[in-house]
């Protein structure tokens, strides 16, 4: 495990809000030289701390005006029940997210639909249909604040 420093999770931190910054932006909004900024990402990322680059879409530009949350349990809990399961669920292109979780459910689902209407359709044609879903719980996402992290 890596040991951070403040200054490591000041660039995190920076990261998070904006990854496609250079490392001289970085390293003058950090008080750092270009090379010193770069050495410090390179780093992290050779240590795993960064695990990878993404862009983050805006759903309702695209379309998606619906983000629900689903709570899944299965109707039986075995080896091939779950990875059954997880097999079918990644194929389906409005799950945004599948997290297996201890609790109520067994899974825990980000799905997205262009309003409710699709939603329903989304829900009764593909996840209802999915093998062994018993109960099926959701909520549906009100608004959102992002956060960036423990840091």
């Amino acid at each position: 495990m890596i040991t951070l420093d403040d200054l490591d999770r000041e660039i995190l931190r920076a990261l998070s809000e904006d990854a496609t910054q250079s490392a001289g932006a970085l390293g003058r909004k950090l008080g750092l030289s270009q090379p010193a900024a770069w050495r410090r990402v390179k780093r992290l990322r050779e240590a795993g701390v960064i695990a990878r680059q993404r862009v983050d879409l805006d759903l309702e530009a695209l379309g998606f005006g619906v983000t629900v949350f689903l709570g899944i349990s299965l109707a039986a809990k075995g080896r091939v029940a779950l990875a059954d399961f997880e097999r079918a669920v990644v194929a389906i292109p409005e799950v945004q997210s599948v997290q297996h979780v201890l609790g109520l459910y067994d899974y825990r689902l980000r799905v997205v639909a262009r309003d409710l209407a699709d939603f329903e359709r989304v829900l009764r044609r593909r996840i209802m249909t999915l093998p062994g879903v018993g109960a099926v719980d959701a909520n549906v996402l009100l608004s959102e604040e992002r956060l960036s992290g423990p840091l």
